[in-house]
């Protein structure tokens, strides 16, 4: 039932955003334990105008979703036909509706407090209604269409109704709560106080509203109240590693059955969780203990978001004051695509391999874990083999792109642009970009970061005229008419402060040139399969259908494509962790 909620969740994310001076005790937060090992709630509410900007973004969007619904159902049709239908039928009740329209058939009220948080590994979304009645018809409508009723369950005295999905050993529950709808995912056989905590009929001893948990988190980190996320991972971490979880025995159960068919091992045997799994996934988790996010300005012109990662002190000491050398880090880029990437290879060498040798000193004995083991001793191999140029030179890249043209004979695409290597040793790696092609036999390069014309021959293969640049620790090169004044600035452009790790920028134009040209690949695979099997039957596997859905998830997203101005990002380690930033500017 994940993809109903991921809508729901989609189309009131921005309008479910408010809240009051005072403590409501009946407010979401008000049922949410202290000690959830996730929660995102609103904490405070917008402006009329900016809301009814949400609505339009959520018009946009809401198409995609759509699609991807439907898109998912095809591929369950075969395997769970029940809850392909399902997933249909809730889109189809979604589909060609504008995000007003699903607000007041839903009854959500679009000035109300919401909270999605875990008891335990299980998800609740609590959102409060300004129309029960209309949010009964809701349920009861998709109910009809979908032709099958929910089981009617009475707790104490309060009712609520739930789909059991035997094969996953889940349940979807759905309950009307005082003014509140309470959607909650919990396993089949859930006991009655993870119900009654649930519903609401039990609170938690101590709630989030009551440790103002939110709203510190929003006023250290500089999020705005609109919609505030933390997902604590030394809680997350072991509920779903450690064999202790409701919903983690649930998942496990359905996962043991479907290895059990295959081998014939006993369910029973297959669910047992050693003892070090709990304390593993403790160790895993004390490395990045926390994640939060939160919005920092969202109006009818910019969705601008920021992410804070926390990390162990030793993987924040080795990158938070490190200044990687890279011409353009330290710039807002400006080029239609552009992007400067940190690799600073002996700093990175020297941090992964003492992760790999920390795993090596003490291996994973849990069996859910046990793959890491590998993945950390492949890890380590390759550190060695990195260490050997021109990797183990690297400092980082630069990539900036003007056009981008494809080829309609699926040649090489026509481009403009330029690319910047960072390196401890640029003539080193000039030298040995000789070696590899004769073409740039003949090329001189100083470091004085002055472009240079590629050689005749290398140009023409090309098919344009290009130059390249060396600095004291960078190599550059360029391709497209007046691309190499362009290469002379981007030579002399300022490193990255210390921490900077990644800036990257997509204008909309852009953006959408790269959907058209995803769009001709897909379907050019999609109709070359219809051809070559065009007796194929099934929704999962019939390739007409299959181009149909193709071209209707594209236009969805050329159609939200069409509204962006600019998409940008900016990684950086400070002093607690990752801080993550994204920009998203409208038309």
């Amino acid at each position: 039932m994940r993809r109903p909620k991921r809508v729901l969740a989609l189309a009131f994310s921005g309008l479910l955003l408010a809240a009051c001076s005072h403590k409501d005790k009946d407010a979401p937060l008000a049922f949410v334990p202290a000690d959830t090992p996730y929660v995102l709630a609103n904490l405070d509410v917008l402006d009329d105008e900016t809301r009814q900007a949400i609505l339009t973004q959520v018009d946009a969007e809401l198409p995609a979703q759509v699609m991807q619904m439907k898109t998912q159902a095809d591929q369950l049709a075969d395997k769970d036909p029940d809850m392909a239908k399902y997933l249909r039928t809730v889109a189809t009740e979604f589909d060609g509706k504008t995000a007003e329209q699903v607000i007041q058939e839903t009854g959500v009220d679009p000035k109300g407090y919401m909270a999605f948080y875990g008891l335990g590994l299980s998800p609740v979304l609590r959102m409060q209604l300004a129309d029960a009645k209309a949010f009964e018809s809701f349920v009861t409508k998709i109910q009809n269409d979908y032709g099958k009723k929910f089981d009617v369950v009475t707790l104490g005295t309060q009712s609520y109704q739930r789909y059991v999905a035997p094969v996953s050993h889940l349940q979807f529950i759905i309950a009307i709560v005082g003014k509140q709808a309470v959607l909650a995912l919990l396993p089949q056989d859930a006991a009655q106080p993870l119900l009654r905590q649930a519903l609401g009929l039990d609170r938690p001893a101590k709630s989030v509203q009551d440790t103002d948990r939110l709203t510190d988190l929003a006023k250290s980190k500089g999020y705005a109240k609109w919609a505030v996320g933390e997902v604590d991972l030394t809680r997350l971490l072991p509920l779903f590693i450690g064999g202790q979880d409701p919903l983690a025995q649930a998942l496990q159960k359905m996962r043991a059955e479907n290895e059990s068919s295959k081998t014939g091992e006993p369910v029973a045997n297959i669910m047992q969780v050693p003892p070090s799994c709990q304390s593993e996934a403790s160790r895993i988790a004390a490395r990045m203990p926390n994640m939060s996010m939160g919005y920092t300005k969202l109006d009818e012109k910019h969705r601008d978001m920021r992410f804070d990662v926390s990390l162990a002190s030793d993987i924040v000491s080795a990158f938070s004051g490190l200044k990687v050398e890279l011409p353009g880090l330290g710039s807002d880029p400006a080029a239609p695509f552009e992007l400067s990437l940190a690799l600073p290879m002996p700093q990175l060498r020297a941090f992964w391999s003492a992760q790999a040798q920390a795993v090596s000193d003490k291996p994973f004995t849990c069996p859910m874990l046990d793959n890491l083991n590998d993945t950390f001793s492949s890890l380590g191999d390759s550190m060695q083999k990195a260490a050997v140029p021109p990797i183990g030179d690297l400092l980082g890249l630069h990539i900036a792109l003007d056009s981008y043209t494809p080829n309609p004979n699926g040649g090489m695409p026509k481009v403009s642009g330029r690319v910047v290597i960072g390196t401890n040793n640029p003539a080193g790696l000039l030298a040995m970009a000789q070696v590899t092609s004769p073409m740039l036999n003949g090329l001189k390069l100083t470091g004085d970061n002055k472009p240079v014309a590629l050689p005749a021959q290398l140009a023409n293969a090309l098919g344009e005229s290009g130059w390249a640049a060396m600095g004291a620790k960078s190599l550059g090169i360029a391709v497209g008419a007046g691309e190499d004044g362009k290469l002379a600035d981007t030579m002399q452009q300022p490193s990255g402060s210390a921490g900077d790790l990644m800036r990257t920028h997509l204008d909309g134009d852009m953006y959408a040139n790269w959907i058209d040209l995803l769009e001709q690949r897909a379907e050019a695979a999609a109709a070359t399969n219809a051809t070559l099997n065009p007796d194929d039957s099934g929704a999962q596997s019939d390739p007409k259908a299959a181009l149909a859905s193709t071209k209707a998830q594209f236009e969805a997203m050329k159609s939200e494509a069409a509204r962006i101005k600019a998409i940008g990002a900016g990684v950086r380690m400070e002093d607690q962790g990752l801080v993550i930033t994204t920009h998203t500017e409208l038309k």
